[in-house]
C-alpha cells in the first residue's frame, strides 16, 4: 500500500504572489514593453536608410531610437506630466522619441551626436516608461493622485481612458487541415514574415491535388509545383508523400496529369508555371520560368526559406502537407478544428501600437524623402540642403497618425491591407470591477450577426485560460471572452537561441534525409514557429531534455515543445499571442512545491519568480497541454501526473471569481452575473473625488457578508460595489410577484441605496486667429432683477463658487465671445459688442457644484 499523498497547505498564497509579480493586466503592459524594448529598435533597423534618386552622394541614416520620459512642451520649454494632470487637462499622457543620426550636407558629411526629436508616442500607464512604475502606494496616493489599485494597461488620449482591446486570431505559419466550402479536403498555411504575408492552400479535389495562391490565376496541379522546386523524379514525388499504398493510390492521379501535360523536367513546369502568374506580378523584362521560379521561392509559402534556390525543404513541408491531407481521407480525426485555442493567437496592444508606429515611421521617411528630391532637384542654392532642419517640419506625423488612432479605434493601414473599426475603447469606469473586466477582455475577428454555434460553444482547450462564465448575453455570446485569473500572453521570444539549442540536443538536417527515412515511423519533423529545421528519432528523449533546461532557466520559461504522434511532429514555440498558465510540477509521483517553500513565501523569503527560477513551477501553454496529465488537487496524483493546479479558483476570471459557492448555481446565472457584478455602483478608485468625471459612487458601500478568496486577491474588498441587503421571500395566498422587490422605506430613508451622480460640464476658452479671445465674464446686472437673480449664483469670474446650489433654469457658467473671429480687416472697424454664452441647468432638481477647476492646455 502507498502512503496517502500529503496535501501542501495553503497553495492558494501563490496567487497572491503571482498577481504581485504580474498584476492583473500583466498583457497589455508586457506587450506594450516589449514594443519599447524590442519592436521600436527592429522598426527602425529596416527604416534606418532615406536616399534620394536626384543626388546617388545623399543620405539619412538613423544610428540609434529611444523614448524619454512622459513630457509636455511648450514654447520650446518641457515639463514633466503625470496621468492625473492629462485627465484634468484633456491632455495626451505621451513622451518624446529621439534619434541620433546620421546624413550628409553638400560634400560634408555629418554625424549628429544630440538627440534628435522626430515625434511623440502615447505611454501606457504602469509600463517601462510610466511614470508611476516602481512607485510605493504612499507615493502613488499622495504624490501622483492616482489609485494604487488601478492596474493600468491602458493610454489617456485628449483627456479620455483609452483600452486597445485584445483581438483573437488563427495562428499564422500553421498547417490547418479543414473541409472547404465545396466539402474539399484542403491544407492551408497563412504565413508570415517580416518582408511578406501569403496565404498558401492545397486542395484535394476529384482524386487530385491541386496547389492555390493568389499571384496565380488557376489552381495548380501539385506535381507540377513539384517538379518546378527540383523533384524531377515520379518515384522521389512518391517516397517523399509516403510509399505506403495510402498515400501511392492517392498520388498517383496527380502525377498521371502532370504526365499528361508532357512536364517531365523543371525548366518545362517553370515554363508552364509562369503562364499561369497574374499580370499584375509580371514584369515584361525577365522570362516567365524566372518568374515562376522566384514566385515558388519567395511567395508560396513564404515562411520557409529558400537558399539560392534550393527547395528541398520547402518540398519537404508540400510532401506533408500533403501526408495530412491524405490522412484525414480516412481518419475524420486528422481534421483540425479551427476553434481549438492552441491553433490561436491574440493580438494585444503592444502588436496594434507597432503596426501604427511602422507606419507612421515610413510616412516620415515618405515624407523627408520627398522633402531632399524637391530641394536636390534645384542646381542652384544659395545654401546647402541641410536635412538636419528639415525633421522639425514631420515631426506632428507620428504624434497625429498614433493619437488619432487611439482616440476613433479606427486602424486604417493601407501599407498593412488593414482596415479595422472599434480597435480602442473608452475604460468604463461604472465601477472598479467593470474597468477590471474590460482589460482582461478579448474579442473574436468572427462577426456577431452569423448564427453559427463552433465558435461561440465554451472548447475544453479553454479550461484554465478563459473563464467559462464570463461571456456577453445576445449575439456577442461566446465570441467575447474574457482571460482567467492566471492566464499569461506570451511575447516574442528569440529564436536562434531555441533553434541552437535544438540542434545541441540532436535535431539532424532534414535535407540530407531521403523520402524514404523523412516518412520512417521512428522519424519525427521538429517545427520552430511552424518552419521546418529538422527531424528527431528519439522523441520522448529530445522532448524531456528540452524540458529540463527549460525550467533550469536556460531558455525562456514562456517557450512551449508539444509533441503530436497522430502527425509525428514536434512543435516549438516562441511566438507571441499564445495563451498559457502556471502550474505546478509533479515528479515521481508528488508535488514539488512543499510546505516549506509556502512558509518561505509567507515569510517574504521567496517570491514568485524564485518558484520558477528553481524549477518548482512552469508555465504551460493549450498545446503542450496535450502531452501532460494534470491532476486539481494533490490527492488526486498518481504515478502518471505530470502537475497539478495551483487552484481550482484560478479557472475562472476576475468577475466570475466574484460568485460565492459558483458551482451551486445555475450555469446561466453565472453569466447574468458576470454582466450585472460590473453594473454595481460603489467605488471606482481612492482617487475618485480627485478626478472630474461623470460617475455614479454609492454613498455607503459595504463589503459583502459572504466573500471569496478572489474578492481579496484583485483588491475588491478595498473598493467595494453594493450593499448587503436582508431579502425576505415571501408568498401572499399562492401568488408571487416574480422579479419585483418590495422596499422597506425606512431603509431607504436610513440611507439604503442612496447615490451621488457626479457630472462634468466644460467651457472651452478658445483664441482666434485675428489676435481675438474668448473670456469668462459676469455683465453688470444691477439695475436688471430678473438677470440679477438669473445670474446670482455666478462669481465676477463668470465660474461658480463650489458648494454653491444651482436650481433649474439657474445659470452657473458666462463667457463672451467676439463678434467677429474671421476677418483681420474688419476688426478696427467693427464696434459690435461681444456676444454672451451661458450655460444653465436644465434639471428638475438642483444640484450642488463639487468642484471647480481651471486648465491650460500648455502650461
Amino acid at each position: 500500500m502507498t502512503e496517502p499523498i500529503k496535501e501542501t497547505k495553503e497553495k492558494w498564497k501563490l496567487l497572491p504572489a503571482f498577481l504581485k509579480t504580474k498584476g492583473l493586466v500583466k498583457q497589455h503592459i508586457d506587450s506594450f514593453n516589449h514594443f519599447l524594448r524590442v519592436d521600436i529598435h527592429k522598426i527602425l533597423e529596416a527604416n534606418k536608410l532615406v536616399r534620394s534618386s536626384k543626388d546617388p552622394n545623399f543620405f539619412l541614416e538613423y544610428k540609434k531610437i529611444w523614448v524619454g520620459d512622459p513630457e509636455i512642451e511648450h514654447d520650446l520649454i518641457s515639463t514633466k506630466i503625470t496621468p492625473h494632470e492629462c485627465r484634468l487637462r484633456d491632455l495626451t499622457y505621451s513622451a518624446p522619441v529621439y534619434v541620433n543620426i546620421e546624413y550628409t550636407r553638400g560634400k560634408e558629411h555629418v554625424i549628429q551626436d544630440y538627440p534628435e526629436l522626430i515625434g511623440r508616442l502615447p505611454i501606457m500607464l504602469r509600463s517601462a516608461k510610466c511614470v508611476l512604475t516602481g512607485k510605493s502606494e504612499e507615493e502613488l496616493a499622495h504624490k501622483y493622485k492616482e489609485c494604487p489599485l488601478d492596474p493600468g494597461g491602458y493610454f489617456v488620449v485628449k483627456g479620455n481612458e483609452k483600452v486597445v482591446l485584445s483581438h483573437e486570431q488563427l495562428q499564422k505559419n500553421r498547417i490547418i487541415v479543414e473541409v472547404d466550402n465545396k466539402k474539399n479536403l484542403s491544407a492551408s498555411v497563412t504565413s508570415s514574415t517580416t518582408e511578406r504575408k501569403s496565404k498558401t492552400t492545397i486542395i484535394y479535389t476529384k482524386g487530385k491535388f491541386y496547389l492555390h495562391n493568389n499571384t496565380f490565376t488557376a489552381d495548380l496541379p501539385i506535381v507540377i509545383v513539384l517538379k518546378g522546386m527540383g523533384v524531377e523524379s515520379d518515384q522521389e514525388i512518391i517516397q517523399l508523400v509516403g510509399s505506403e499504398p495510402l498515400y501511392s493510390t492517392c498520388m498517383a492521379a496527380s502525377i498521371e496529369e502532370c504526365t499528361n501535360q508532357k512536364i517531365f523536367t523543371q525548366e518545362q513546369a517553370l515554363k508552364w508555371l509562369g503562364t499561369k502568374v497574374k499580370p499584375f506580378y509580371r514584369t515584361r523584362i525577365r522570362a516567365m520560368s524566372e518568374e515562376a521560379r522566384d514566385i515558388l521561392a519567395e511567395v508560396v509559402l513564404t515562411h520557409i526559406p529558400v537558399l539560392y534556390y534550393n527547395f528541398h525543404l520547402k518540398v519537404i513541408y508540400v510532401a506533408h502537407m500533403l501526408r495530412r491531407i491524405i490522412k484525414a481521407t480516412v481518419d475524420k480525426e486528422a481534421i483540425d478544428d479551427k476553434d481549438y485555442y492552441g491553433n490561436k493567437r491574440i493580438e494585444l496592444a503592444g502588436q496594434l501600437i507597432s503596426l501604427l508606429f511602422e507606419d507612421s515611421f515610413k510616412q516620415l521617411n515618405a515624407n523627408l524623402q520627398k522633402i531632399a528630391e524637391n530641394a536636390l532637384s534645384k542646381p542652384h542654392l544659395a545654401t546647402e540642403f541641410d536635412m538636419g532642419k528639415q525633421i522639425a517640419s514631420v515631426r506632428d506625423i507620428m504624434h497625429k497618425s498614433i493619437e488619432r488612432a487611439l482616440a476613433t479605434g479606427n486602424w486604417k493601414l493601407k501599407r498593412f491591407k488593414m482596415d479595422r473599426v472599434g480597435v480602442t475603447q473608452i475604460l468604463s469606469r461604472l465601477s472598479f470591477i467593470s474597468s477590471v473586466g474590460m482589460m482582461t477582455r478579448i474579442q473574436s475577428q468572427f462577426e456577431k450577426s452569423r448564427k453559427v454555434s463552433g465558435p461561440r460553444a465554451l472548447q475544453p482547450s479553454q479550461w484554465g485560460v478563459l473563464c467559462p462564465s464570463d461571456t456577453p448575453e445576445g449575439e456577442s455570446c461566446g465570441l467575447v471572452k474574457n482571460l482567467a485569473l492566471l492566464t499569461h500572453v506570451t511575447t516574442d521570444q528569440d529564436e536562434e537561441v531555441v533553434k541552437k539549442m535544438a540542434y545541441n540536443l540532436g535535431v539532424e538536417d532534414v535535407t540530407i534525409l531521403s523520402g524514404e527515412e523523412v516518412n520512417s515511423p521512428t522519424t519525427f519533423l521538429v517545427f520552430l514557429n511552424g518552419v521546418l529545421i529538422g527531424v528527431q528519432t528519439q522523441p520522448a528523449t529530445f522532448i524531456r531534455s528540452f524540458r529540463m533546461l527549460r525550467r533550469a532557466g536556460q531558455i525562456s520559461e514562456f517557450v512551449s515543445i508539444y509533441c503530436h504522434r497522430g502527425h509525428q511532429t514536434i512543435d516549438i514555440s516562441t511566438d507571441g499571442g499564445r495563451l498559457c498558465r502556471p502550474l505546478i510540477i509533479v515528479e515521481n509521483g508528488k508535488s514539488k512545491v512543499q510546505d516549506h517553500h509556502i512558509q518561505e513565501l509567507s515569510d517574504g523569503l521567496r517570491s514568485f519568480d524564485d518558484f520558477l527560477k528553481e524549477g518548482l513551477i512552469e508555465y504551460i501553454d493549450v498545446n503542450e497541454e496535450n502531452n501532460c496529465r494534470i491532476a486539481m488537487y494533490d490527492r488526486e496524483i498518481i504515478r502518471a501526473t505530470t502537475h497539478v493546479e495551483i487552484n481550482p479558483l484560478t479557472i475562472l476570471g476576475c468577475v466570475a471569481g466574484l460568485i460565492p459557492y459558483p458551482h451551486h448555481n445555475q450555469s446561466p446565472r453565472n453569466t447574468y452575473q458576470c454582466a450585472m457584478g460590473k453594473q454595481a455602483m460603489g467605488n471606482i478608485g481612492y482617487n475618485q473625488y480627485n478626478r472630474i468625471d461623470t460617475l455614479l459612487l454609492l454613498v455607503y458601500p459595504q463589503r459583502p457578508l459572504c466573500k471569496t478568496k478572489q474578492i481579496e486577491l484583485i483588491g475588491f474588498n478595498k473598493l467595494g460595489a453594493g450593499q448587503n441587503a436582508m431579502v425576505a421571500v415571501m408568498s401572499y395566498s399562492g401568488y408571487d410577484i416574480e422579479d419585483a422587490v418590495v422596499m422597506n422605506r425606512a431603509s431607504i430613508d436610513r440611507g439604503f441605496g442612496r447615490c451621488m451622480v457626479l457630472k462634468k460640464d466644460k467651457c472651452t476658452l478658445r483664441k482666434y486667429a485675428n489676435m481675438t479671445e474668448d473670456h469668462l465674464f459676469k455683465p453688470d446686472v444691477a439695475n436688471n432683477q430678473i438677470a440679477a437673480k438669473m445670474y446670482a449664483k455666478v462669481d465676477p469670474d463668470g465660474l461658480p463658487s463650489p458648494n454653491s446650489i444651482i436650481d433649474s433654469g439657474e445659470v452657473y457658467m458666462i463667457k463672451t465671445v467676439p463678434a467677429i473671429t474671421e476677418d483681420m480687416a474688419n476688426l478696427t472697424a467693427s464696434k459690435a459688442p461681444p456676444k454672451l454664452e451661458d450655460s444653465r441647468w436644465s434639471g428638475r432638481n438642483s444640484v450642488v457644484v463639487d468642484k471647480v477647476k481651471k486648465a491650460s492646455l500648455f502650461s
